[in-house]
C-alpha cells in the first residue's frame, strides 16, 4: 500500500478540483498512481466536470434564502439555460441556498469552503456537474442583515433570471415586496443621489458639459459658454442622476407618483437593495453550432 502523502493529496486536488477526501479516496484506490487516481474521480463524477474547466458559464438561475434577520442571496451558473430548468439543477439551487443560509459564509470563498456530508460545497456543485454534465458555479454569494423592526422584500423575475431583495423601515411586508418588485424592473443603482460617488457625478458633468458644448457649436445660434456650463448642464445632470436613484424614480406601479413619495405614504425607509440578474460582467461565448457539429463529425469519422 503506498504511503499518500498531503503533498500528493494536493496535487490531485489541483489537478481534478475534487474535495480533498475525494482526493485521498482516490489515491488510495489507485495505491498513489496519479493518473489512475483522476481516472477514478472521473468514473465516479467527480472530476467529469474538470473537462469542462475552459467554458463559459453564463446561464443559470439566481436565488434567495431568508432566515429570520439574516437573508442569502446568490447566483449559481450553468452553460446553457436549458440546463438551469432541469430538475436536478433546481434541486441544487435549493440545497446550495439552505446550505449558505445555515451557515456562518459571508461570501463566495467561505461558502464554497462549507463542510457537507464530509466534503465541502465546492465538491458537491462539482458532483453535480458531473451528473447534469455542464460546468456550474457558485457566483456572488452576499448575506444581508436586518434588526428587528425592519423588513425584507423579495422577488423573483422569471424564475430567478432577475432576483432582488430590499430593506425597509418598519413592517410593512407589502411595500418592501413592492419596492423589490421596482428595483428588478427599473434597476436604479443607487437609493438617492446623495449616495453617489463625487467622483462619478463630477464624470458625469463632464460628459454633460461636452455632448452640450458640440450641440451648442453646431447650433444656428450657438450661446455662451457660460450659459452652457452655469444653466444648461447643471439641469440635466439632476436629470440623469435622478434616472439612477431609487427614490426620485417614478413608481412601477404607479408612474404618477414617485417611489418616495410611495414610501413616505406608507410610513417606511427605504435602508438598502440589491439586484441579481444572471451572467452580468461574465463574458459569454459565442458558439457557431453548425461548426461545433462538423467538428465533432470529423473527429468521429476519423
Amino acid at each position: 500500500m503506498a504511503n499518500i502523502t498531503a503533498q500528493m493529496v494536493k496535487e490531485l486536488r489541483e489537478k481534478t478540483s475534487a474535495g480533498m477526501l475525494d482526493c485521498k479516496k482516490a489515491l488510495d484506490a489507485t495505491n498513489g498512481n496519479m493518473e489512475e487516481a483522476v481516472t477514478w474521480l472521473r468514473e465516479k463524477g467527480i472530476a467529469k466536470a474538470v473537462k469542462k474547466e475552459s467554458a463559459v458559464a453564463a446561464e443559470g438561475l439566481c436565488s434567495y434564502r431568508i432566515t429570520g434577520n439574516k437573508c442569502v442571496v446568490f447566483e449559481l451558473n450553468s452553460q446553457t439555460d436549458f440546463v438551469a430548468q432541469n430538475e436536478k439543477f433546481l434541486n441544487l439551487l435549493d440545497k446550495v441556498g439552505e446550505i449558505i443560509a445555515n451557515s456562518n459564509a459571508k461570501n463566495t470563498e467561505e461558502a464554497l469552503a462549507l463542510p457537507v456530508e464530509g466534503k465541502d460545497l465546492n465538491t458537491v456543485i462539482l458532483e453535480a456537474s458531473g451528473v447534469i454534465g455542464e460546468k456550474i458555479t457558485l457566483r456572488r454569494v452576499s448575506v444581508i442583515e436586518k434588526n428587528s423592526d425592519e423588513v425584507f422584500g423579495a422577488y423573483k423575475h422569471m424564475k430567478g433570471r432577475i432576483v432582488t431583495v430590499s430593506v425597509l423601515k418598519g413592517n410593512d411586508d407589502v411595500v418592501a415586496k413592492d419596492i423589490a418588485m421596482h428595483v428588478a424592473a427599473l434597476n436604479p443603482r443607487y437609493i438617492s443621489s446623495a449616495d453617489i460617488p463625487a467622483e462619478e457625478i463630477a464624470k458625469e458633468r463632464e460628459i454633460i458639459l461636452a455632448a452640450a458644448l458640440n450641440e451648442n457649436a453646431q447650433a444656428a445660434k450657438p450661446k455662451p459658454e457660460n450659459i452652457i456650463a452655469e444653466r444648461i448642464v447643471p439641469g440635466r445632470l439632476e436629470k440623469n442622476l435622478k434616472e439612477i436613484c431609487l427614490l426620485s424614480q417614478a413608481f412601477v406601479k404607479n408612474p404618477d407618483q414617485t417611489v418616495e413619495a410611495y414610501v413616505n405614504g406608507a410610513k417606511s425607509q427605504v435602508l438598502y437593495f440589491t439586484r441579481l440578474e444572471v451572467g452580468e460582467g461574465i463574458e459569454k461565448q459565442d458558439t457557431d453550432f453548425a461548426a461545433e457539429v462538423a467538428a465533432q463529425s470529423a473527429a468521429f469519422n476519423k
